[in-house]
C-alpha cells in the first residue's frame, strides 16, 4: 500500500467502525433498558419483548438484500443513507410516546442500522485488500466488542440518572459527526449496472427469515406445538426452500450460489450462526434476571455483565495474530470450546445470590471465546471472494450473525419464560408488579439454567462440526 491508500484505508475504517458502534451501542445498550422503557411505556410483555427483537428481526431480514444493493448501487451510497435514516429514527425513539410508535420508531430504526452494519466489512475490505484484511477486521471486530461494553454500562448508568429517553438522543448529535465524517472520506464504489436486483429472492428472505422468527418469538408464550407457531414457521421454512430453488435458476441471483462452492466458507456461514445465537442472549438473560432476582439496578446489572465484552476486546486482536500461524478454523474451534465451556459454567453456578467474581470468571471467559472466533471466521469469509461479489458474501455473513443473536435471543427468553406465569413474565420484563415470589425465583432460575445449557450445547456442537470439516478437508488435500 501507498501512504495515500495506507491513509484513506485507516479513514475508512474509522468511519465504517464508527457506524457499527453506533449500531452495535443500540442494541447492547438497551439489554439493561428494556425494562425502564417497557414501565414507561406500559408496554405489554409482548410489546416489550418485540422492542428488543423488532430491531433484530428487522434488521436480519434486510441486511441480505442491502448486501446485494450495495454490490449494485454503490457501498457508499447504502452506507449514507442507512446512517441517516438511523440518527432519525434515534430521535423518533427518544420522543415516542407509547409502545406502538416506539415500535414503529424501532423498525424504522432497524433498516437504517441495516444499511450501514450490510457495508461495514465490505467497505474496509475493498479499502485494505486481501493482504492487510485481516488486521482490519480484527479491529472491526473490537469495535463490536468495545461497543458490547460501553452498550450495557451507558445504558445502565443512562437510564439510572437520566432516563431512557436520553440514551436515544444521545445518538443523534455523534451520529451526525459520524455522518459528516463518512460523507468525507468513503469513496465511491463502481456499480455494476449489467445486473439486475432479485426482487423474487428478496421477497421470498424476507419471508422466509421473517417466519421463522417470529414464530420463535411467539413460542413461549403459547407453546412450541400451537397453531400459530406450527404455522408461521412452515411457512417460513418453505420460503427458505423456494428461496433456494430461486437462486440456482436466477441469471442475477440476491445470494450467488458460488459463494457456497467451498467448503470451508460454508462451514464458516454456519459456525458464525451457531456461535451467534450464544453472542447476546446471555447478556439479555443475565441482565434481566439480575434485576428480576436479585434486585439490581440497571446500571448494576450493566457493570456486572460488561466482562464478556472485556473478553471480547481482548482476544479478537490475539485472533488476527494468531491466523497468521494456525489455519483459522483451528482457532474458530478454540474459541466455541472456550464459549461453551463459559456457558456451561454459567447454567449451572446461576443463582440469585451467585457472586460477582464467579459471575464475572464466566462472562469473561466466554467473551475470550466468541472474540477468539468472530476474527479468524469473517477473515475466512471474505478473503476469496471476488471484490464485485464482497457485498453480498458479507450480507450473507450479517444475515446469518443478525439471525443467530435474534433466534438465540427469542429461544433463550422463550425457554427461560416457560415456567413463569404472564403476571410473572410481566414482572420480570419490567412492565408491572413489584417482585417475583420465592417460587417464580426458582422457577426463572431454572428455565435461565435450561437456556444456557442449551446454548452451550450449540456451541460444543458448532466446534465438533468446523473440526470435523478442518478434518475432512485435510484427508482430501492429503488424497490429492
Amino acid at each position: 500500500m501507498t501512504d495515500d491508500a495506507d491513509r484513506t484505508g485507516w479513514a475508512v475504517l474509522v468511519a465504517a467502525s464508527a457506524g457499527a458502534l453506533l449500531c452495535f451501542l443500540n442494541l447492547s445498550a438497551l439489554n439493561v433498558a428494556l425494562p425502564a422503557a417497557a414501565r414507561s411505556l406500559h408496554a405489554s410483555p409482548a410489546q416489550a419483548s418485540w422492542i428488543l427483537l423488532s430491531y433484530m428481526l428487522v434488521s436480519t431480514v434486510c441486511i441480505l438484500s442491502f448486501g446485494r444493493l450495495a454490490d449494485l448501487w454503490g457501498r457508499r451510497r447504502l452506507f449514507l443513507s442507512g446512517l441517516s435514516l438511523f440518527i432519525a429514527a434515534c430521535a423518533a425513539c427518544a420522543f415516542a410516546p407509547n409502545a406502538e410508535l416506539m415500535l414503529a420508531a424501532r423498525v424504522c430504526q432497524a433498516v437504517g442500522a441495516a444499511g450501514v452494519m450490510a457495508n461495514s466489512s465490505a467497505l474496509v475490505g475493498d479499502a485494505f485488500g486481501r493482504t492487510r484484511m485481516g488486521l482490519a477486521l480484527g479491529i472491526l471486530a473490537m469495535v463490536a466488542a468495545l461497543a458490547q461494553v460501553v452498550g450495557p454500562l451507558a445504558g445502565g448508568f443512562v437510564v439510572s440518572w437520566w432516563g431512557w429517553r436520553v440514551l436515544f438522543m444521545l445518538n443523534v448529535p455523534i451520529g451526525l459527526c459520524v455522518l459528516a465524517w463518512s460523507w468525507k472520506v468513503l469513496p465511491a464504489s463502481a456499480a455494476l449496472r449489467a445486473e439486475r436486483f432479485d426482487l423474487a429472492g428478496a421477497a421470498l428472505s424476507f419471508a422466509g427469515i421473517g417466519g421463522v422468527t417470529y414464530a420463535l418469538s411467539m413460542a413461549g408464550a403459547r407453546g412450541w406445538t400451537s397453531a400459530p407457531v406450527l404455522a408461521f414457521m412452515l411457512a417460513g421454512l418453505c420460503a427458505i426452500a423456494l428461496f433456494s430453488k430461486v437462486q440456482l435458476h436466477s441469471a442475477s441471483p440476491l445470494v450467488d450460489p458460488s459463494l457456497f462452492a467451498d467448503p470451508a466458507r460454508r462451514t464458516a456461514y454456519a459456525g458464525i450462526l451457531l456461535l451467534s445465537m450464544t453472542q447476546a442472549a446471555p447478556l439479555v438473560l443475565v441482565a434481566l434476571y439480575l434485576q428480576a432476582c436479585a434486585g439490581l439496578e440497571p446500571s448494576q446489572a450493566g457493570l456486572r455483565v460488561a466482562p464478556v465484552a472485556f473478553g471480547m476486546l481482548m482476544a479478537a486482536p490475539v485472533a488476527g495474530m494468531l491466523i497468521r500461524r494456525f489455519s483459522p478454523e483451528s482457532v474458530c474451534v478454540c474459541g466455541m470450546l472456550l464459549a461453551g465451556c463459559a456457558l456451561a459454567m454459567l447454567a449451572a453456578l446461576l443463582r440469585p445470590e451467585i457472586g460477582a467474581a464467579q459471575l464475572a470468571a464466566c462472562l469473561w471467559v466466554l467473551g475470550l471465546g466468541i472474540g477468539s472466533f468472530v476474527t479468524p471466521n469473517n477473515a475466512s469469509i471474505l478473503q476469496n471472494v471476488q471484490p464485485q461479489r464482497r457485498g453480498i458474501a458479507n450480507g450473507v455473513r450479517s444475515t446469518l450473525q443478525n439471525t443467530g443473536i435474534m433466534v438465540g435471543t427469542a429461544l433463550a427468553l422463550s425457554v427461560a419464560l416457560a415456567r413463569l406465569s404472564p403476571g410473572s413474565q410481566r414482572m420480570v420484563l419490567g412492565s408491572t408488579g413489584v417482585g417475583l415470589s420465592d417460587a417464580d425465583v426458582a422457577a426463572f432460575t431454572r428455565g435461565a439454567s435450561s437456556a444456557l445449557a442449551l446454548l452451550a450445547t450449540l456451541c460444543l456442537a458448532g466446534s465438533a462440526m468446523i473440526a470435523n470439516s478442518r478434518r475432512q478437508a485435510g484427508r482430501l488435500q492429503s488424497q490429492g
